[in-house]
């Protein structure tokens, strides 16, 4: 919805003019698209939204009305919806904001509409589950299980409302702002509305930093403005060579969003000059009508021609037609060297790949291709089924992610996940067996730890133990729904899952069996010191009020690091000695030894992991036993 006000700041014959044209423009695009009686349907609607919403204007001065027709027009024009689909749009806010309730949307418009509408009302509730923002986001997400028109419906909304965001308070502005780039622009991108989620990141960053987004935006202008004669003399010889070619194809130079430039700069650590790829080429052909010849071998040969050209870079090609993201995402990408020394990014693609790209599930609807809708929609019912807690949406959303990988099992099976994923998500995908008895990796034919990040192409084969089992610390590395639900899962029938957010202190190193003291922070979570630890002492002379009396109670399913310094005099076999009596007799894992020996003293610093601060006791009791050694500390 939009925020509106009910003070009328325009006179009637400003009012019914500007509520005229909108009204005529709206009915003028859906009379090219729609049969009579479904503009007939449409009009309907229209008359009683403009009935309902007659005395509400927007905090421009606007009458509110213009608010639905601009949605209206947005699933009409720009998503190229159904009749339903519009109608839900122009009465989107009538059971939120004026006297008509469902009932009359179903009696009027159908059970259809009703339930549309229903999705992007919002409930008002004596009491939220988590918030009022967390319990919209939930409901939305739910009319997923009803159809995908329900959440277009509301990207429309969210849509209009960022485009003329500009009119509200600071506060609201970051707060709409924050919750489109948090949700919204991901929800886009996942449906593989590519020109939405674009728009969506620009205004969200717009309104929520505006002032790097302005210095960002000058960056690039005066960047194309320097390069623009350039990039035209490279790209001719190329628009050339294909017309020679008998290849009928544009050629253009587009700037990466500020919204991209922005991320990017965040992600690396870069200034905008350090920027490789400002821009990127497009190179859209048209298919063969004769299908002789697959779009695939078309696009290979638009690449064999450009490489014929200029110098490519060494590996940089990435075939995502043969592997499209799972949002429907087809292209062939290469670098090449431009001629200023810079590579140049080549985007290569049928005109039915970028249509794809630009208008994600609305086209998959149309051919049939909902698998990964299909697969979406069963995250969201095991979460319903699962789940009650806000854990929910965090998962949701992490599933939202900004581009995807491909990995393939050793067997050859390509499997997709998240980008940043790692190989415990690789795991829990192939089954959830795999995952909970998951030991380590072995990726490329190279051994790796089980968190280790995954990149696209990477060939994994993971190796279990009927003793492994998973650790709590496996939900900061898990990226997927899956992985995440099945480690909670094992995590809660152990009884291991802490809901108290403990931080341990990292100079003192507390152990369950320390005597510890708890200091509240402003996050919520408690930072844990010995009472002995000097910061412990300084913060209880200083911020006593915020002391909490905590216990660290020992689990046999987390450890926690120690290090132990021991000296010897040298004899033969110590280290071999040592690390039975640590490894086999008290059965803990050792992360790393580091032996020094000068004039036979031996000085080892030894990391491990134990349970308890009566284990790690026991541990430096038994290794002072060891013939030769001298302290243990």
């Amino acid at each position: 919805m939009a925020i509106k006000d009910t003070k009328i700041n325009k006179s009637p014959e400003d009012y019914s003019l500007k509520v005229t044209q909108a009204r005529n423009e709206l009915f003028r695009h859906i009379e090219l698209k729609h049969s009579p009686e479904e503009i007939e349907q449409i009009k309907r609607a229209y008359f009683f939204a403009e009935k309902a919403h007659a005395e509400q204007t927007r905090k421009t001065g606007e009458p509110y009305i213009t608010h639905p027709i601009a949605v209206a027009r947005i699933i009409n024009e720009e998503l190229g919806l159904g009749a339903n689909s519009i109608i839900a749009g122009l009465l989107h806010d009538i059971v939120e904001d004026t006297d008509y309730s469902s009932e009359d949307i179903r009696e009027n418009f159908g059970e259809d509409v009703e339930k549309l509408v229903g999705v992007v009302t919002k409930q008002i509730k004596d009491k939220y589950v988590a918030s009022k923002q967390v319990d919209n986001f939930n409901q939305m997400l739910n009319s997923f299980h009803y159809d995908i028109r329900a959440l277009l419906v509301k990207l429309a909304d969210r849509l209009h409302n960022m485009r003329t965001l500009k009119s509200m308070k600071v506060e609201k502005q970051i707060k709409i702002a924050g919750e489109t780039d948090y949700f919204y622009a991901p929800l886009a991108n996942r449906l593989g509305l590519y020109l939405v989620k674009s728009e969506l990141e620009n205004l969200s960053l717009k309104y929520r930093s505006p002032h790097e987004y302005a210095r960002i935006e000058k960056q690039l202008s005066d960047y194309i403005n320097a390069h623009s004669k350039s990039v035209e003399e490279w790209m001719e010889p190329i628009r050339k060579a294909l017309s020679d070619n008998g290849i009928n194809a544009t050629v253009s130079c587009d700037p990466r969003s500020v919204y991209s430039l922005w991320y990017k700069m965040h992600q690396t650590k870069l200034t905008f000059k350090e920027l490789e790829h400002i821009r990127i080429i497009q190179i859209c052909y048209d298919a063969e009508k004769d299908n002789t010849i697959s779009e695939k071998n078309q696009a290979l040969r638009v690449y064999s021609i450009l490489t014929d050209l200029y110098t490519e870079k060494p590996f940089s090609i990435i075939n995502y037609i043969d592997m499209p993201k799972e949002n429907g995402y087809q292209s062939l990408h290469c670098k090449l060297m431009g001629n200023e020394g810079r590579w140049m990014e080549v985007h290569i693609q049928s005109k039915e790949m970028q249509r794809v790209s630009r208008y994600g599930c609305l086209i998959e609807r149309e051919t049939g291709v909902e698998a990964w809708i299909a697969k979406f929609r069963d995250v969201l019912r095991d979460i319903a089924d699962q789940s009650k807690d806000t854990q929910s949406l965090e998962d949701v959303v992490s599933s939202f992610y900004h581009d995807d990988i491909v990995v393939f099992a050793a067997n050859g099976n390509k499997i997709t996940l998240p980008k940043g994923a790692t190989a415990i998500d690789f795991a829990y995908e192939i089954h959830s067996d795999v995952g909970e008895k998951a030991k380590y990796a072995v990726i490329n034919d190279k051994l790796c730890s089980i968190k280790t990040v995954l990149k696209r192409g990477d060939r994994v084969r993971i190796g279990t133990d009927n003793d492994a089992n998973p650790k709590a610390d496996w939900l900061k590395h898990a990226q997927t729904y899956r992985a995440k639900k099945h480690i909670r899962q094992y995590l809660n029938k152990q009884e291991q899952v802490d809901y108290t957010p403990y931080i341990l202190c990292d100079d003192c190193h507390p152990l369950p069996g320390d005597e510890v003291v708890g200091f509240h922070r402003l996050d919520g979570s408690i930072l844990v010191h010995k009472c002995n630890c000097h910061q412990s002492i300084l913060l209880s002379s200083q911020q006593g009020d915020v002391i909490e009396y905590v216990t660290l109670k020992p689990s046999i399913h987390r450890t926690y690091p120690a290090t132990l310094r021991i000296n010897a005099v040298n004899r033969n076999n110590f280290l071999l000695d040592l690390m039975k009596e640590i490894s086999n007799k008290l059965g803990l894992s050792i992360e790393s030894i580091e032996s020094y020996t000068n004039d036979e003293i031996i000085d080892c610093h030894i990391k491990l992991y134990v349970h308890s601060v009566e284990e790690l006791n026991a541990a430096i009791n038994d290794i002072q036993q060891l013939k030769n050694v001298y302290e243990v500390k």
